[in-house]
């Protein structure tokens, strides 16, 4: 008599443990169906229609939800951001600025390059234990430091240097670049080991004793010269055409009247580069990760410490080995535009594929003078005509 009693307690748990799951079960879908309805709703607002508001109001329903509905919020915050940078420019970095880093850290902003860096949001706790946001004057007078020459200096950057790991692809592709750079510039090279060898190759190169008659603006384009032969000879001679054809839309020689014509770059081109540039340019540059070109479209790549800039704090190397050659590679090599933007703040750097690049000379964002702490401005101390080095 006592067994189906046994049966019964033992069916009655059964169902109740039947009941939460499909209680949880009915839970999670409602929570998911509500999610995608907010992720839709995100993306079908038109780009124009985007205020700063509904940012501020995307970032109140992140700090307000938890999992699966804070993502959602997240998701829909980057992407009002991106409608913005497409619609108003301007109205995104101020909204940008405004909102970073106290709502949102600026490695979830879709574009900095333009956005002025704050470290932090100086707060202090007073006895009730209730936190005190005090205001930071952005209007204090600025010491403007002066070279040997009299010349501004551009500030060097502040933050803490960031430590790279090398993976064995990395070390791989430094090796053949350190040694293409030693044929190509006749011979220069370096015992140091890693980047630093590298930059002392490219220092050296940089800061040599010019023939009579050669001018060192003569001998910057012989440095973008050496470094589109150097990137050229990394690419082997197999991959600049399949680029220039899949990537480009560059029609190869087929004997046609159109042989050499470029009906592309494809759309793809630029978005699929700031895809696979990570894994084959960190030893250069370090870290980095796609994010948005400056007009909204995909096909950015943003460095978040650069190895370059960080390790030779000279921008006559970022410039002339890095920044203008890159740019001149791509385009006349490739057939794909690019732009690099680096900032010296930050040692952050924007290269947004497909976009035309500006002069330097007439590039604003791109600061005037050497760095205070430059070690080849002190090599180059006494030459004349050395201010084209760092522009």
């Amino acid at each position: 008599k006592l067994a189906p009693r046994k049966t019964t307690l033992h069916s009655s748990l059964s169902n109740n443990d039947d009941d939460d799951v499909l209680n949880k079960l009915s839970a999670e879908l409602k929570e998911l169906a509500e999610c995608t309805s907010l992720i839709y709703s995100y993306l079908s607002k038109p780009d124009k229609s985007v205020s700063v508001e509904d940012v501020v109001l995307a970032c109140d329903a992140v700090d307000a939800s938890s999992k699966l509905r804070q993502k959602s919020h997240e998701f829909g915050r980057y992407q009002l951001l991106v409608k913005l940078l497409k619609s108003d420019y301007d109205a995104y970095v101020k909204t940008a600025e405004f909102l970073s880093p106290s709502r949102i850290p600026r490695g979830e902003l879709p574009n900095v390059q333009d956005v002025v860096y704050v470290p932090f949001t100086a707060a202090a706790v007073n006895e009730d234990d209730a936190t005190e946001e005090t205001t930071v004057d952005t209007n204090v007078a600025v010491t403007t430091v002066t070279g040997e020459d009299g010349q501004p200096l551009v500030a060097d950057c502040t933050l803490e240097e960031l430590a790279y790991n090398d993976s064995p692809l990395d070390k791989l592709l430094l090796s053949i670049f350190r040694n293409l750079v030693t044929t190509h510039t006749g011979g220069v090279t370096s015992d140091i080991p890693g980047i630093k060898g590298l930059l002392a190759q490219g220092r050296q190169y940089m800061t040599m004793e010019l023939p009579e008659g050669v001018t060192y603006e003569d001998h910057t384009k012989a440095q973008h010269t050496m470094v589109k032969n150097t990137l050229g000879g990394l690419m082997t001679p197999v991959l600049p055409p399949f680029y220039r054809i899949f990537m480009s839309g560059i029609v190869p020689k087929l004997g046609t009247d159109y042989d050499g014509k470029q009906i592309g770059p494809w759309f793809y081109a630029p978005w699929l580069t700031s895809m696979v540039t990570p894994t084959f340019f960190g030893f250069l540059v370090g870290p980095s990760k796609p994010n948005r070109r400056s007009d909204g479209q995909r096909g950015g790549l943003v460095v978040e410490k650069c190895k370059f800039l960080q390790e030779s704090g000279c921008k006559g190397l970022c410039l002339h080995q890095c920044k203008l050659p890159a740019q001149e590679f791509f385009k006349e090599e490739l057939g794909l535009s690019l732009t690099v933007k680096p900032n010296f703040v930050t040692q952050e750097c924007q290269w947004s594929f497909g976009e035309e690049p500006v002069d330097v000379v007439e590039d604003d964002s791109f600061p005037k003078g050497c760095l205070v702490g430059c070690d080849s401005r002190k090599i180059m101390a006494g030459r004349k005509s050395t201010d084209v080095l760092c522009m």
